[in-house]
């Protein structure tokens, strides 16, 4: 008979705000996600999320706290067989604390930080008063969409070969967000011109808005008036303060034309329900992405180059500007002929990411009890 071994697990959130919203960055999902993968283990594993900072833990807090408890790291220290730094960083004290008890400690990375260091290095874009590498994990996790850039970043700094582990997404904090919206925040046609989003972040390179503005102006010059308005969110700066930015944007027929609003940030769940037909994105580096599992699962197009998901929406290779324009008309001319089957091949492809499906959830477990040197129990 397979031995059914709980582990007590912690995963580090870093909270800013007692009462701090699940959409300010993909962090705090991403907690959520994985401590509800390790729920749903055949072994049940106890989740705690640890709190890293000094911002008091109360019931303003926009998750489930009974079934996603959160304590502080003084709490939860004398209770964990495994600590995964995720979101929140454990300093030397603690680190050296929880060795001396037999704790395991991941550092789970799930950012692209080689790139971000780099920015902050070259351009003085200050991330940090001083950097703390710590070298005392047990095993340094990874997931694929940053191993390109920053694996060996990692590994060499934190002195441990890398592993690579799987994305994990839920649609539970879109779920609760759309609850009020219409239609449950899902896709519905409208007998209308298309209305575009493109909704990167614009912070660095790996997710910027210009290639999905050329897309849109390529299939712009192909169907004219099929394209009614073209969102760009988090572009505010860059249209008031950039020169390089507003000099190449005024060569757009989008912008002669007035079709395009460079606005500010925007939550997605609402943005998509109340302005959005069809997205379109790109990337570099960075081929995963919970917004584009947060749009595809509800329904909308979403025009892309991510090639880690290919599977999911409709997909161009590299910065093929050309197809990524043909794939924007089809989208525009023909998305609307199976919305309904095109939405339920979306969760079709997304379901191997999902935080309750059974491989998933296996190959995790394989991870844990290997860390804490049981792979017996994980069989």
């Amino acid at each position: 008979m397979t031995k059914i071994r709980s582990l007590r697990i912690g995963i580090t959130i870093g909270l800013r705000d007692a009462a701090e919203s699940m959409w300010v960055n993909g962090i705090k999902q991403n907690a959520l996600y994985l401590a509800k993968l390790f729920q749903h283990s055949p072994h049940q594993h106890e989740v705690v999320l640890v709190n890293t900072t000094a911002v008091e833990i109360t019931s303003r807090l926009p998750w489930d706290l009974q079934r996603f408890p959160v304590r502080s790291f003084a709490d939860a220290k004398d209770s964990l067989d495994v600590l995964i730094e995720l979101g929140g960083q454990i300093d030397r004290e603690q680190t050296s604390y929880l060795r001396s008890r037999g704790t395991k400690i991941v550092s789970y990375c799930c950012g692209p930080e080689y790139v971000q260091m780099m920015e902050a290095m070259i351009f003085s874009r200050r991330m940090c008063d001083s950097v703390f590498i710590n070298q005392q994990y047990d095993q340094v996790w990874v997931i694929p969409q940053v191993m390109e850039t920053s694996a060996h970043f990692f590994g060499v700094l934190r002195r441990q070969p890398v592993r690579e582990v799987p994305f994990v997404w839920d649609p539970m904090c879109l779920d609760m967000r759309t609850r009020e919206l219409p239609f449950s925040g899902e896709y519905r046609p409208r007998n209308t011109p298309k209305r575009l989003s493109i909704m990167e972040a614009n912070i660095n390179v790996l997710k910027f808005c210009l290639y999905p503005l050329l897309i849109a102006e390529s299939a712009y010059r192909k169907v004219g008036g099929g394209i009614s308005f073209v969102h760009v969110t988090n572009a505010e700066h860059l249209a008031r303060n950039s020169p390089e930015f507003i000099g190449i944007a005024q060569h757009l027929d989008l912008v002669r034309d007035g079709k395009v609003s460079f606005v500010g940030r925007h939550d997605t769940p609402q943005f998509l329900s109340e302005h959005t037909d069809i997205v379109v994105s790109h990337q570099w580096g960075l081929a995963l992405n919970y917004f584009y599992f947060d749009a595809c699962w509800n329904g909308y197009a979403l025009v892309h180059n991510a090639h880690l998901c290919r599977d999911v929406g409709y997909f161009y290779p590299g910065n093929d500007v050309e197809e990524g324009s043909n794939q924007l008309v089809r989208a525009i001319e023909h998305h609307n002929d199976d919305w309904q089957a095109y939405r339920a091949r979306q969760r079709k492809a997304i379901r191997p990411f999902l935080s309750t499906h059974e491989p998933l959830i296996a190959r995790y477990d394989e991870l844990l009890f290997a860390l804490v040197g049981d792979p017996g129990a994980g069989s």
